[in-house]
């Protein structure tokens, strides 16, 4: 069950949705949305990089085919910008007056991308997004994993057209997935692993049950 009266940011519940691109961790967080919404739970949905009207100026430059350019410690740096600002203008904002927040991403796929991904370590990285997070983590992370395969053909299906990320190789990927396997053994509590190989719908039915198990009132 979740401990809202340790938190210091109001009694609002934050949930994160985490996975290597194509995982169709969007697809759940509007399943979750659907079902607050039923529960008359006042929240609201996000999304990172982005967020607010800064940090999707930050999108724009982080997420573009044309900057090829960009380096490892540059993309983390404008993350981590676009977070800050995230976070202090919106999600702590609306925890504080007691509204739920859920976000497609947050500080965890820093840890994932650039700490495995870029080769920049991920005890580093997230000792990072923690300055710029002001401390503040996610009461539940649920990270959906897939393989880069199954990832790639689910976007290639949907006739999607590749951003930066997405476009990078299947080795990269491999090494993101493995960051993730990292914040798993060390954020127990909070982030739990979900066969993203099942359809949608099966995938929810484990999102909600563990959902149900950790916040009683939404039974």
């Amino acid at each position: 069950m979740i401990d809202i009266e340790k938190n210091n940011r109001g009694n609002g519940i934050f949930i994160t949705f985490e996975g290597i691109d194509g995982c169709g961790k969007t697809t759940q967080a509007r399943y979750l949305s659907d079902y607050l919404r039923g529960k008359n739970i006042k929240f609201i949905m996000t999304r990172e990089p982005g967020g607010t009207r800064v940090a999707e100026k930050i999108r724009e430059i982080l997420l573009n085919r044309d900057n090829i350019e960009i380096t490892g410690r540059t993309e983390l740096l404008l993350y981590l910008a676009s977070r800050a600002q995230h976070t202090d203008e919106v999600i702590i904002p609306a925890l504080k007056s007691g509204v739920w927040v859920i976000s497609d991403r947050y500080s965890d796929s820093s840890v994932a991308y650039q700490g495995a991904g870029r080769g920049l370590g991920v005890e580093s990285v997230r000792n990072m997004t923690l300055f710029a997070t002001d401390g503040l983590e996610p009461d539940l992370t649920f990270f959906i994993d897939i393989s880069p395969e199954t990832a790639y053909l689910r976007m290639k299906k949907q006739g999607k057209v590749f951003d930066r990320l997405e476009s990078e190789t299947e080795n990269f990927m491999n090494e993101v997935r493995k960051g993730y396997y990292w914040i798993i053994e060390n954020c127990r509590n909070r982030f739990f692993r979900i066969d993203g190989e099942k359809s949608p719908e099966k995938v929810w039915k484990d999102i909600k049950s563990i959902l149900i198990e950790k916040i009683p009132e939404l039974k």
